[in-house]
């Protein structure tokens, strides 16, 4: 994986602030509604067991977590639908929104409103997917040569050392596997989600760089976005 989107650690101390707001129990709790589709037990489940993990970490209250499952038996409760926006920012940087919202009518015009008030535009299906692909995305807290190794070991296809730990990077199939590996092998996950990943990255910098960290920012405080990504180095 050439390179590293800055945005990656903006979006993680950001992540500490909408956590003691709330906003991140309400984006982990419709991620959760979603993967109790395919069953509520995080056993048999391994899209539920990642999410679940995620709250567990956010330290989201256990009450908020049994109503975004039950939410699934809920008839009466409106049906959350997933989609996936593709816009390009400032400085031509592409990036890609995943939302999940009861009424897309209403979600994507406050998308696009948010683009165009803060310099970005939304873009034709495909014509930034194509910089990125799917892939399993493991952060661990543990640093050095032999962190590295088990985790290239376990079945890794790339692995990158940073300020807080390392970042792995799986096909997407493997993802639950080299988890499970990791964790086998006496490291400490203190992350592990799908994610879109930048295949080549746009470098930016000055004025262009700060109106897209304001427009990221603004993005991601959208109640029905979920998860955003760049490929702005």
């Amino acid at each position: 994986m050439s390179g590293h989107s800055k945005w990656a650690t903006t979006k993680r101390q950001k992540a500490v602030v909408d956590a003691k707001r709330g906003a991140l129990f309400t984006k982990i709790g419709n991620q959760i509604a979603i993967a109790a589709r395919a069953g509520t037990d995080p056993n048999m489940n391994p899209s539920l067991a990642m999410v679940l993990e995620k709250a567990r970490l956010a330290n989201m209250p256990k009450a908020n977590i049994e109503r975004a499952i039950q939410r699934v038996a809920d008839k009466s409760a409106a049906a959350l639908i997933e989609e996936v926006y593709e816009a390009y920012g400032p400085g031509g940087v592409g990036i890609v929104i995943e939302v999940a919202t009861d009424n897309k009518n209403r979600t994507m015009p406050e998308v696009r409103h948010t683009l165009d008030k803060n310099g970005g535009r939304m873009a034709d299906p495909g014509s930034v997917m194509f910089q990125f692909a799917r892939k399993g995305v493991i952060e661990i807290s543990d640093k050095g040569e032999e962190a590295l190794m088990t985790a290239l070991e376990a079945g890794a296809e790339d692995a990158t050392e940073e300020d807080e730990g390392i970042t792995i990077y799986t096909e997407a199939s493997d993802l639950m596997k080299v988890r499970q590996a990791l964790i086998d092998g006496g490291l400490t996950v203190t992350s592990a989600e799908l994610q879109y990943v930048p295949t080549s990255y746009v470098p930016i910098e000055g004025e262009n760089a700060e109106k897209l960290e304001k427009l990221l920012s603004a993005i991601d405080d959208l109640d029905d976005v979920v998860n955003t990504y760049t490929n702005a180095e």
